[in-house]
């Protein structure tokens, strides 16, 4: 059985799994209601609607000229 013979520091661990790690993009999809992107199973921001309710009161910016 093999041993090592010294003791792998934090850092050592830490760049071997860091090198197998990859940033995913969040998934998306079209809110049916106002049919902006939106995660999926979460409160549209835009319109405040969740599987066809009213959840959250939703204030729209003033657009400046």
């Amino acid at each position: 059985m093999a041993v090592p013979k010294t003791k792998t520091s934090k850092s050592k661990k830490r760049t071997r799994s860091a090198a197998n790690f990859k940033a995913h993009a969040r998934a998306t999809s079209e809110c049916p209601h106002c049919h902006e992107q939106k995660q999926p199973h979460r409160v549209c921001k835009a319109c405040g609607y969740y599987k066809g309710a009213k959840v959250l009161e939703v204030e729209k910016e003033k657009k400046k000229d």
